[in-house]
Formats: structure tokens, sequence, C-alpha cells
């Protein structure tokens, strides 16, 4: 977890100094043709993985066949999807009406094989629990990528410099992984592996395939009813939103399936697992995002300057589907890890297609405030259907998880209250306002904590190593 927590926050603080850099140099139409592409992207990416980088993880003791089976898969899928991303370029830029993202979709496609060519020794590291190598070269890969991408951002490269970001975060680590991990495909198929595997993957492939289209759907929709202009401000936004709400879930996700795998046939042991990674999210997530939300202005105006003011409601709104999304990967991943893959799609597909038609409908009678009031509910429906799959195969069950989720967010949410009306009641300068709401926030909530002992409080001090924990040595002595 420390290791994972390092790589995680290293390249939160990196992408944040690059998004504070690149606000300056670039455009929102720039980010927005990257946002109409990335629907593509992530969709043939889903087809290359196909599941069965989860199914390498969820089976126990995976064979040379298997990984070989698996590796010529995916290059065998990569090269299908560039060849389709490549043909349809053309029709993708007529439908945006934008000539430029014809080339722009082929060369990003490169990333198809790189992705292709090292998720088994991704995939390795992360079963073996190596989370050491895999955060060096993160952090490493983060750097290089945001020197390379601000000087051609500089040289006015403008949506390009974006273009070889994202290559270079993918080859790096393809080129790292492929050199330390000590593993070789070998010349085989194994028609045998491949459906075993399949038969697992297959509904996690599904699920990722539907999850990955409703979360760009918005993106897609924007981009076709309005302008790049306009989705560059929502990207911009979500963007920010996304390091502070997956700044703590992608930690505790990264390990938790690999974690949840070990332990799969011990359903107590997994509940008790999930009620522990729950509370501690909720603890450090909650208060995160209600500062987010209270500070928003002056954190867009300080940090992007004036030209993103737009991306400042969408970034509010954006911090209540943060809070969904925080807790939904710790329930998912256990669905997952005991291998109910297949009840997993059936409710993703439910879920997705139920959200999808309420984002839509919005969009379409109330404009980008009925997306937006979508989003939030959907998120919301998504973690109370996956709080209920914990109930019904593991045991945890929901109402439980809520009543353990109840204190956090009762308390959050009256601080925020409190923050707000006191503060501007003040009417003091933009900035100075928002540190005020942000200490106070933080001061009252850490009152909270101390004063009642809630348990999510106890759950999130036992993560910190024990030769840091000075008050049990003051007690000790």
């Amino acid at each position: 977890m420390v290791w994972t927590a390092l790589q995680k926050y290293s390249t939160m603080g990196i992408q944040f100094i690059s998004g504070i850099i690149l606000a300056r140099l670039l455009t929102p139409y720039d980010y927005g043709c990257i946002g109409m592409l990335s629907i593509f992207m992530v969709l043939a990416e889903a087809f290359i993985d196909g599941g069965f980088g989860s199914a390498l993880i969820q089976k126990k003791q995976p064979t040379q066949e298997d990984y070989s089976t698996i590796f010529f898969w995916n290059l065998g899928v990569a090269a299908v999807m560039y060849a389709i991303l490549y043909v349809c370029a053309p029709a993708i830029s007529r439908f945006y009406d934008i000539p430029l993202l014809r080339d722009v979709l082929r060369v990003q496609g490169v990333i198809l094989f790189i992705y292709a060519f090292n998720i088994v020794q991704r995939n390795q590291l992360r079963k073996k629990l190596n989370f050491k190598l895999l955060s060096i070269v993160t952090i490493i890969t983060s750097v290089t990528a945001l020197a390379v991408t601000v000087f051609m951002a500089y040289k006015g490269f403008g949506v390009w410099a974006l273009v070889a970001q994202h290559i270079i975060t993918a080859a790096i680590p393809a080129l790292v992984f492929w050199f330390f991990v000590k593993w070789r495909p070998i010349l085989t198929f194994s028609w045998t592996s491949f459906k075993e595997l399949f038969s697992f993957g297959f509904y996690m492939f599904l699920s990722s395939l539907v999850n990955k289209f409703g979360a760009k759907l918005s993106q897609l929709l924007i981009g076709r009813l309005y302008n790049p202009t306009t989705l560059g401000y929502f990207t911009k936004a979500a963007s920010t939103e996304s390091l502070a709400s997956s700044s703590i879930s992608s930690i505790m996700t990264q390990m938790t399936y690999p974690l949840y795998a070990e332990v799969q046939d011990d359903k107590v042991r997994l509940g008790s697992i999930i009620k522990r990674l729950t509370m501690t999210i909720s603890f450090l997530s909650f208060p995160i995002m209600f500062i987010l939300m209270l500070t928003a202005r002056p954190i867009f105006v300080l940090l992007y300057s004036d030209r993103w003011l737009p991306s400042i409601p969408y970034f509010q709104v954006l911090c209540l589907v943060g809070l969904a999304e925080c807790l939904q990967g710790v329930n998912t991943q256990s669905i997952a890890a005991i291998g109910k893959s297949k009840a997993m799609f059936n409710w993703t597909l439910i879920k997705r297609i139920l959200g999808s038609t309420i984002v839509v409908i919005g969009l379409l009678i109330w404009g980008m405030k009925g997306l937006l009031a979508g989003y939030v509910l959907y998120n919301w429906f998504c973690y109370f259907v996956n709080i209920g799959l914990v109930s019904r195969y593991i045991g945890y069950r929901w109402d439980k998880q809520l009543m353990d989720l109840l204190p956090t967010a009762v308390a959050s949410v009256t601080i925020a209250a409190i923050c707000y009306f006191s503060v501007n009641l003040l009417h003091m300068n933009m900035y100075l306002e928002g540190v005020l709401k942000a200490f106070l926030y933080v001061l009252l909530y850490l009152g909270w904590a101390l004063l009642f002992k809630p348990k999510a409080f106890e759950y999130t001090l036992s993560v910190i190593p024990s030769r840091f924990r000075f008050w049990e040595r003051k007690v000790k002595d």
C-alpha cells in the first residue's frame, strides 16, 4: 500500500503540475479534440485486454502456456483494432466535422500495440504484489512525459503535445517491464488455456467494455452536440476532479483485487477486509471532495487562469460523482475476485443502460445541467447496486455498510454547510475565503474525529506503519 500510495501521489503531483502548465500553453479546444477521441481509444483497449488480465490474476497458478496464449492473443487483437481505427478515422473526423482528428486518431492508435505488448508483464507484477517496481516506473514515466509534453506545447504543437504525452506514458513502462520482468512468451497458443481464461475473462471484458463506453458517452455527446471548447471545459473539470477521487480509491483498487483473490474462499475474512477498506476510503475521500467543492473557484483561477472559469460548475457537480466513485471500486473488485464475473456483467449492463438513458435524456432536455444531474444519479445508483451484490455474494449486508458509512457522511456534509455559510458572511477576498474554508473544514473534521473516535478513524490510523505511530509510543512509555 505504501508503494502504491507513493506511485499515486507522485503521479498526481506531476499531473497537477502538468495541468497547471499546459492549461496556459494549450486551449480548451486542444483538450476537447483529445476528449472526442477518448471513447474510441478506451473501447479499443478494452478489446485488447478482453478481461484476460483479470483472469490471470484471479487464477491461482497460471502456467507459461496461459501467459503466452494471452500475449499473442493481445497482439493479434491490437492489430485488428488498429486497422479498424485507421479505416474509420476519416468517418470519425467527419462525424465531429474536425479534419485534424483523422491523423490524430491514426497516430494515437499506436498505443494499442504498446498496451498489448506489456499487459502480461504488468499483470504478473500485480499478481505478485510487486508494487515497488510498478511505482518507480510510473513515476519516471510521468516525469518524462511531462517534460516532453510541456516542451512540445511551448513550441506550438497544440493537440499533438497531448498525443505525445499519451504515447510516452504507454511506451516507457512497456520497455522497462520487458527487460525487468523475467518472463518471455513461448511460441505456443493453447486453446485449452484460452477457453479456461475466457470463461472468466469474457464477462470481465464485457463489464469493462460497457463501463468504459458509459463513462465516455458524455464526451461523445458533448463533442457532437456542442463544440470542442465546451468539451474542453468539461474534460478539464473531470480530469481535475479525478485527481482527487481516484487518488485514494485507485490505491486501494490496485491492491484489493489480488488481495481479494488470495482470500476468495474465506467470505468472513473477505467481508471484514471490504468493511475496513470502505470505511477508510470514506474517511479520507469525503472531506477531500467537500473541500474541493468549497474552494473550486480560487483553485481554478489560481491554477489554470480565468480562461477556465466555465469549468467550475462542472467540477463542483463532478465532486459529488467522485464521492460515489471512491466507494464503488472496493465492492466491484470483490465480486470479480470470487469469480462472479457473469453476475457482475449482468448488473453492469443494467446499470449502464439505465445510467446512459438518464444522462442522454438529461442532456437532450436540459443541456449540460441535465447531463451533470444524470451523472450524479447514475453513479450513486451504481454504488447501491454494488453494495447489494456484496451483501448477496459475500455477506457484508448493504444496510450494515450504509450504517458504517453514516457517521462519516453526516459529519462531512454538516461541516461543509457550516464552512460555506459562515465564511461567506465575511465577504472576503476569493483566495482568503478559500483558504479559510479549507482550514476551518480540516479543523472541524479532525476535531469531530478526535472527540467521537469513529471506527473509520481507527481504521485509517491503522494504515499508518507502526514506526510512525508516535502517539502509541508515548502511551507505552
